[in-house]
């Protein structure tokens, strides 16, 4: 048996795979995001270890038992800062906080060469500026940080006593020469840290630790090797075997990604479009995020009062879009890819008198959509190439969103067995990876397709002439958000 552990915004995922490469058993735990003032959203991180404890523990005894590596992934790009004891100073800043906005600006202006060097354009999301913002604010905090840890390394040391991380989650800080995949002393230094604040990097597949005695105890699990890992996205594309340059994913959780598999270091910061290490070695990708995704579609569906995103997106098939149908901007968290924006805000535009729940359920089918074909043209203008593209996430399990979601990109979407389990059994193929010392192209190859969703002529032709409008909406708001945030 082999574990995975992916450690979400929403909850933490537990995932057991056999020999075979088929997932046995699986457990979550739940987790709150506390959002104390606007463009804040944060974490307890005592929290993750509490949830990982459930969800592990949740997972039958016996296969516990049976266990012969571990493997991590997690959300990207949180700020966990610990003091000399390796006890958290505040709540951890999550990937979807956007409140270091001026910070970025200062990073990039402390470190001129921080977009050759991290590949990326400084953005709120990532790690360093978020340091920067305690710098200036809780300068008390900072002070007292020694070592800053990104969230599954935080349950890595839980785990193992070992401070570590993988090269793809460290690529999301901004603090890693992405091409080098080394610590930059210059981006440490613009935000006055030493690569003695930070973890030991190691591949995804590489052993970083092993799993403490007490812990083993608690867990009911052997006293196992813990795998590198890798950042959610790059833990997702090993489970779906998008490992070679071309393969890609579109995933459809909390956050929307398009994520492709390159065999060199292809940034294009210019579109907030993401260059980072892949979880296995020799390898790299590139990465459009929108921040709101399947999160949108669970908003809508409780908003429009249905029973479930099911129901909702049955109504909104039925539904149908026409020609004076809304348009939704997705920015409820603000925006990446190409924006760059964490000031945008989700908008509904042409509401009616007759405009119904099942009208704003498609509208923010569709918009996420559009929003994705924004995030693929930023893909494609830095050179890259995407060949066959796997579903992933809970939005997976909506067939009528494939079908629109095709259609806007205008590429064949795959889908794939056991494709929702995303993260998790990525990483335990990662664990499995450790602990065996076999090759990544061995065991991280695609798992079977089901069906394949292909554009679709009508609902193509619909979207060509709705995506200037939703392109021109976002330009002629995007002062009035900034406004509007003050």
């Amino acid at each position: 048996m082999f574990l995975g552990i992916d450690v979400g915004t929403s909850s933490v995922k537990a995932v057991l795979t056999d020999d075979n490469d088929q997932t046995v058993a699986q457990a979550s735990a739940p987790l709150t995001v506390e959002r104390p003032q606007p463009l804040w959203s944060e974490q307890d991180a005592d929290a993750w270890w509490r949830a990982t404890v459930e969800a592990v523990r949740g997972l039958p005894e016996k296969q516990r038992h049976a266990v012969k590596g571990i493997g991590l992934s997690g959300q990207m790009h949180g700020a966990t800062l610990l003091d000399k004891a390796d006890k958290p100073l505040r709540p951890a800043i999550l990937w979807n906080d956007g409140r270091s906005e001026e910070e970025c600006l200062e990073l990039e202006r402390l470190e001129p060469h921080s977009r050759e060097i991290t590949g990326n354009l400084a953005m709120p999301g990532f790690t360093a500026p978020k340091l920067l913002w305690v710098r200036r604010h809780e300068p008390d905090v900072f002070r007292r940080t020694q070592t800053v840890l990104l969230p599954k390394d935080y349950v890595r040391l839980k785990l193992t006593g070992e401070k570590a991380s993988d090269m793809s989650d460290a690529a999301g800080t901004l603090w890693l020469d992405v091409g080098k995949r080394d610590w930059s002393d210059a981006m440490l230094k613009a935000t006055d840290l030493k690569r003695s604040n930070m973890p030991r990097l190691f591949e995804g597949n590489a052993p970083a630790g092993k799993l403490r005695a007490e812990v083993s105890g608690e867990l009911g699990i052997p006293s196992v090797v813990v795998a590198g890992g890798g950042g959610d996205n790059a833990a997702s594309a090993a489970g779906l075997g998008v490992v070679a340059p071309g393969q890609a994913f579109l995933s459809l959780g909390t956050s929307g990604v398009l994520f492709v598999a390159t065999d060199r270091f292809r940034p294009n910061p210019a579109k907030a479009a993401h260059a980072f290490c892949h979880c296995l070695p020799g390898r790299w990708h590139q990465m459009s995020v929108i921040l709101t995704a399947a999160a949108a579609l669970d908003w809508v569906t409780q908003l429009a009062g249905f029973e479930n995103v099911v129901a909702a997106a049955a109504a909104a098939e039925a539904r149908g879009i026409r020609p004076q149908s809304p348009i939704y901007l997705p920015y409820l968290s603000g925006e990446r890819t190409p924006h760059n924006d964490p000031y945008a805000r989700g908008v509904f535009f042409g509401l009616t008198s007759e405009t119904t729940g099942a009208d704003l359920v498609h509208a923010v089918l569709e918009g996420v959509a559009l929003a994705f074909a924004d995030g693929m043209d930023a893909l494609l203008e830095s050179g890259g190439k995407i060949g066959d593209i796997s579903v992933t996430g809970g939005g997976s399990r909506l067939p009528y969103w494939g079908r629109i979601l095709a259609s806007a990109i205008g590429h064949p979407l795959t889908y794939r067995e056991g494709a929702e389990v995303g993260a998790a059994f990525g990483a335990a193929r990662l664990g499995r990876l450790a602990s065996t010392g076999e090759s990544p192209d061995t065991v991280c190859v695609a798992p079977p397709a089901t069906r394949v969703v292909e554009p679709e002529a009508g609902f193509k032709e619909q979207m060509a002439r709705r995506r200037p409008l939703f392109v021109s909406l976002y330009k002629n708001l995007q002062k009035t958000f900034r406004e509007f945030a003050r």
